[in-house]
């Protein structure tokens, strides 16, 4: 790597750890907690790389920029941020920053990303959409990586004209999305139509419903619903789109690979809905982000100016150990339960269990705050899945199913502990570094080493 880097962070550790990993990497660099002293530098020609965070303690990273670029138009700026929401991934794209990281971030990734930025020595360019008139009140929720890879794929598509297609469970926030996509691109002062299959009851439907959407967004409200004679009308409608036509978005909580398969989706519908796919993370995949949504939806849905309540940790905890097959709809009303019933600003583990027993489809919680051993759980468990086929066998091959259930997650949450490290998730294990190696290539687990930054 080669070049210099200018530095700006307010955090004397990571200023130091950024400057001692460029100049191993080669590249000169020079380091400031001062927005002041950066824009100096700059405007002096100084620099082939500015690494910047958002909050510093003269200004604004973020909103200095456009102020980079006005005075270095080739110069690429990388901003960092623990303001990691979806507001601050669409502003530095807008800004038309390089790149954005979140914090923590993971610090190969952004050498990878810094290398680039080195090497093309110029900025990618991005359509620029007018100032937003948003609020933080937005309902993308969350900072975890996989959130954080939503927030920023999400602003990368803003204002291209390919259709979405948005995949996740239901609950997961498919419709927010899309909406979200709608309401921050320059399309925004258009019609935003959603579409169900009952909407879509023939050609002349679907023709109106077209010409309510006008140039503004489309979206097909779980597309896998649809008959095979309605996915032949949206296949012929999209064929013939006008000039100014909406974008096309369309959600789904189906299998289409698997429905494609079985020969009930249209695979030429597919390949024309799937120009962007966009993930939405179940709840039970990105835990992490669950105080977070606690403190939103118990902020949110407070009782006009009564004290905001929040959760005791243990029943932190015990929320973090529910699968939440509804996803951020079923924690929202659980949430929005708890903040009308509890008696207290805090809210106890007693009445979180309480109110999870309520809930449906019920999955193990936390043993050790029941005082349950694990080997009880785990009966609850599988007793469940026996009722489940109302007196019925379950399938063979019963025995390698439930151990390979349980051995994945032990497996990938040892690994992310030790942080990718498989001497130290052996040792952790009490196994065989061998014996690991062939576990994750049996089990195909993404091993990911990565060192945190806070």
């Amino acid at each position: 790597m080669d070049g210099t880097v200018l530095i700006a962070d307010d955090d004397r550790t990571i200023r130091t750890v950024l400057t001692q990993a460029f100049t191993r990497a080669g590249c000169k660099v020079h380091a400031t907690s001062s927005l002041v002293t950066l824009m100096r530098w700059v405007g002096e020609g100084m620099g082939d790389l500015v690494i910047t965070d958002v909050v510093m303690p003269d200004g604004n990273g973020l909103e200095m920029v456009p102020e980079i670029l006005k005075l270095r138009a080739d110069l690429p700026v990388i901003v960092i941020s623990a303001q990691n929401t979806i507001m601050t991934t669409i502003k530095a794209t807008e800004a038309k920053a390089f790149d954005y990281l979140p914090k923590p971030f993971d610090l190969p990734d952004l050498m990878k990303r810094s290398a680039k930025a080195l090497v093309t020595r110029h900025r990618v360019e991005t359509p620029v959409s007018p100032a937003l008139n948003a609020t933080s009140d937005l309902p993308l929720v969350g900072h975890t990586d996989v959130m954080q890879d939503l927030y920023r794929l999400i602003a990368q598509i803003l204002n291209n004209e390919l259709p979405v297609l948005i995949n996740g469970e239901s609950g997961t926030g498919k419709s927010l999305v899309a909406s979200i996509i709608h309401d921050f691109s320059d399309r925004r002062a258009k019609p935003f139509k959603v579409a169900s299959a009952a909407d879509i009851t023939g050609a002349a439907a679907l023709e109106q419903i077209l010409a309510q959407a006008d140039s503004g967004a489309l979206v097909i409200d779980e597309v896998g619903d649809l008959d095979l004679e309605a996915q032949a009308q949206v296949v012929r409608m999209m064929d013939r789109l006008p000039e100014n036509a909406p974008r096309i978005m369309a959600t789904t909580q189906a299998d289409l690979a698997a429905m494609m398969e079985a020969g009930t989706f249209r695979q030429d519908l597919f390949y024309r809905l799937n120009g962007v796919t966009l993930k939405v993370p179940a709840l039970r995949d990105r835990i992490n982000d669950i105080p977070l949504l606690a403190e939103y939806f118990l902020t949110r849905h407070r009782d006009g100016d009564d004290e905001v309540h929040h959760l005791s940790d243990e029943a932190q905890t015990l929320m973090q150990t529910y699968s939440w097959p509804g996803n951020v709809r079923q924690i929202e009303n659980c949430l929005r339960q708890l903040g009308a019933t509890s008696g207290q600003a805090e809210i106890s583990a007693a009445e979180v269990e309480q109110a999870l027993d309520g809930q449906p489809m019920m999955e193990p919680i936390n043993d050790r705050a029941r005082g349950d051993r694990l080997s009880a759980s785990i009966a609850r468990h599988l007793q469940r899945y026996f009722d489940l086929h109302s007196g019925a066998l379950p399938p063979s091959g019963l025995y390698t199913r439930i151990l390979n259930e349980m051995e994945r997650p032990l497996l990938e949450i040892s690994l992310e502990a030790t942080g990718g490290n498989q001497a130290k998730c052996a040792d952790l294990l009490g196994i065989n570094r061998n014996t690991l190696r062939k576990k994750i290539s049996e089990l195909d687990i993404r091993v990911t080493r990565r060192r945190k930054l806070m």
